[in-house]
């Protein structure tokens, strides 16, 4: 992360989970070679809309000139900040340092982009080499006793200087960043940090090539009869996906959640659904040249000592000092009070899909079957379909993959004036794939940003769904647009065929677009003022999925693909009728994830087997065996290809808190359009970054703190109010 511009912020509102290598960049002690001066990747970005990134002259082998070179860059600015005789001020410190290394800023967000959506060898190769080259760059930064005295000598003076709440925050955000860092270490104790961090860097680049390498393989069917159960459209999509691995006559299931969910769901072959289950659940854990397992022991140990070098306790309490949460004790608290309920749902479950099996074994039609993992979501949909009469095959007609895009569209302009026009074509892209938006103000007509969207699976695309951005908003030395994005991994259909997506890929679609609306509308004055604590960051995104099954986006959008009338009122009410249902699932699926990771970062020693810990900790907590965690520690990119998750992975419940509750002031309304409520959304939630305490923001948005009922409710479990039970 540039800690010049960004003052070692702890989570940029629109961007999630960028590789390791895009978010650690600094500054280094490596010469820059002088061909490096004409290298496009560190020109200032030229074009439209106030430039735009040069994706058609971006290649592998640029990256290390020009990454060495803008570290030179940046060295050079920081010297003149250090060492700039007149005294301190906020002008000529806190100021400098956000123009700051915007070259090296710019390579960071190209390199990162590259890395999660086209990281082939050749990437993979520049990723391993920088890493630790841009670790010891940025503890250059924070360990420059002259840049710190001079930060300090402004945090001293803060309140008596004439400056503004927005400069103190700001001023107090980059010197408590620095000392979080280690800039008051000794001499040896900064030594021995650097080493750790270096170490570390090249750890996280270890782990991601691992987990990708393992990502890249599919289950090969070779028999139709195994394709039974399977809808069309889904049939069509394995096909599609054989075909562009050259397997002819064949149908390939990848290893990527879009594609491996709706085959467990569907599938009739119990023995494929568990080879599928297992591949996917197995990836980094095969005692192999891919297992993560000794990188992950490696990593935990590596945080547990730089935690103690820094005067913390465990590296999740240093981790969770710049957050909401604050204490590991008081996230864990939420999480064992949603954790138990959701546990004994899942026996209710679990009960009821045993039901079906056997009532399936009596009739001859099945096997004596326990459920197990891979038989999950097989006989949930068996359940929903008795309860409900719902067939979630029923709604993938009508959440068609164009029409969900342009209903997100649509979300946004309603909520807050947003107009998308697409431009793809006008400007370059870094795959045939990706398509472009600009982005305006309705009412004024206004550019406000661009938009980039990735929604496919590819060979060398990391996993999942996520939002990155490429340019913040900012009025400092500007006005400056944002530049936005989000990326996808559905598995494209049949040529000319329609790409048909869950309702719950609709809402991830609707979850990541929730962040990119979070960079394009944010205001703030300063870059180091856009970066909003981990276990906030989430908040926005996860509120904007409660549009997706409004009566208005339904109307418009959710039509079905071959009669083009839209989704009936009655499979409308047969959903929310079953929006409570699997919910134990869900929450345990997540939570599992979530506690394992906050119990391995709270290790003091750090020293562990991961595989051992994993399973032990499961036991521990009571986590039922038919669910396994949604991300299993050797896979766990969240956790181990940066620290931007590390004891975080619990933020995405202490968000959903904030965001249930806030969903209900938009139903309190009657209206979940409300134009005053979106308003005040707008412009408390997303429109200020983290100007103001992001707790104060809260209850400046909803009159008080979020409520942890309105979560609870949500899913269906008890609370803590009997007249909500």
């Amino acid at each position: 992360m540039n800690k010049l511009i960004l003052a070692g912020a702890s989570a940029l509102a629109f961007v999630v989970a960028l590789p390791a290598l895009a978010q650690t960049a600094a500054t280094s002690g490596a010469a820059a070679p002088a061909v490096a001066a004409d290298n496009i990747l560190l020109k200032e970005w030229t074009g439209p809309y106030g430039g735009v990134p040069p994706w058609d002259k971006v290649s592998p082998e640029l990256f290390k000139p020009a990454y060495l070179a803008a570290i030179d860059l940046q060295r050079a600015e920081v010297k003149a900040i250090a060492e700039n005789p007149a005294a301190p001020t906020f002008a000529n410190v806190i100021e400098a340092m956000q123009r700051g290394g915007r070259a090296l800023q710019r390579i960071d967000v190209l390199f990162g982009v590259m890395t999660s959506n086209m990281n082939s060898p050749a990437y993979q190769a520049v990723d391993k080499e920088m890493s630790p080259i841009l670790a010891a760059a940025d503890d250059e930064i924070t360990f420059n006793e002259k840049l710190f005295a001079r930060i300090a000598a402004v945090y001293e003076a803060r309140e008596r200087s004439g400056l503004t709440p927005e400069q103190q925050r700001l001023t107090k955000r980059t010197y408590d960043s620095f000392v979080r860092q280690g800039a008051k270490l000794d001499a040896a104790q900064k030594t021995e940090l650097a080493k750790v961090n270096q170490e570390l860097a090249s750890a996280f680049s270890d782990f991601g090539q691992k987990v990708l390498s393992d990502e890249d393989k599919w289950t090969v069917i070779d028999n139709q009869a195994d394709l039974k159960g399977l809808p069309a459209s889904l049939v069509a999509s394995y096909k599609a996906a054989a075909d562009e691995r050259k397997l002819s006559g064949k149908w390939a299931v990848v290893n990527t959640r879009s594609s491996v969910d709706p085959f467990l769901t569907f599938a009739d072959n119990r023995a494929l659904r568990e080879t599928v289950w297992k591949s996917f659940k197995s990836r980094g854990d095969n005692a192999n040249a891919t297992d993560t397992n000794a990188v992950i022991a490696k990593i935990v140990k590596l945080r547990a000592d730089r935690a103690k070098l820094l005067g913390f306790e465990t590296h999740a309490h240093w981790r969770m000092d710049d957050t909401m949460a604050k204490d590991p004790a008081k996230a864990t608290e939420l999480m064992m009070r949603v954790w138990q309920p959701a546990v004994a749902r899942v026996r209710e479950e679990v009960a009821d899909m045993q039901a079906v099996a056997d009532a399936e074994n009596k009739r001859g039609e099945g096997t004596n079957l326990k459920i197990e993992p891979w038989d999950y979501l097989y006989y949930a949909e068996k359940v929903r379909k008795a309860k409900y009469a719902l067939d979630t095959n029923e709604m993938k007609p009508y959440f068609e993959l164009n029409n969900m895009i342009a209903a997100s569209y649509y979300m946004a302009e309603q909520l807050y004036g947003l107009t998308f026009h697409e431009i793809t074509g006008q400007v370059p892209g870094f795959h045939p794939d990706v398509r472009v938006y600009e982005v305006k103000d309705k009412a004024s007509g206004r550019h406000v940003g661009v938009f980039y969207r990735d929604d496919f699976a590819r060979q060398y695309k990391r996993s999942g769904a996520w939002a990155a951005g490429y340019r913040g908003q900012r009025k400092f030395d500007g006005p400056i647009t944002a530049i936005t994005s989000n990326n996808n991994n559905f598995v494209k259909g049949a040529p000319g065929e329609p790409v048909l997506i869950s309702l719950d890929d609709t809402e991830t679609l609707f979850h990541e677009f929730g962040h990119a609306l979070h960079g394009l509308l944010n205001t703030g004055t300063y870059p180091g003022l856009a970066f909003t604590p981990r276990d906030f960051v989430e908040f926005p995104s996860q509120v904007h999925e409660n549009w997706v099954l409004t009566r208005q986006v339904l109307d418009r959008y959710a039509k079905h693909y071959k009669t083009g009338e839209p989704m009936p009122q009655a499979l409308v009410d047969k959903v929310r009728n079953a929006s409570k249902f699997n919910q134990g699932y869900a929450t345990v699926e997540y939570l599992s994830s979530a506690i394992v990771d906050m119990k391995l970062h709270m290790l003091k020693g750090g020293v562990v087997d991961a595989d051992k810990f994993e399973r032990e900790t499961l036991v521990e907590i009571g986590a039922p065996a038919e669910i396994a965690m949604r991300h299993r520690l050797p896979q766990f990119n969240h956790l181990f290809t940066s620290d931007a998750y590390s004891a975080g992975y619990y933020s995405y419940l202490w968000s959903d808190v904030m965001a249930s509750d806030a969903w209900a002031a938009f139903e309190e309304t009657g209206n979940p359009w409300d134009p005053a409520t979106a308003k005040r959304f707008k412009d408390i939630i997303l429109a200020q970054g983290n100007v103001i305490d992001r707790a104060e923001a809260y209850r400046a948005f909803r009159g008080r703190d979020p409520d942890v009922d309105a979560l609870l409710e949500n899913r269906g479990f008890p609370t803590g109010n009997p007249a909500k039970k």
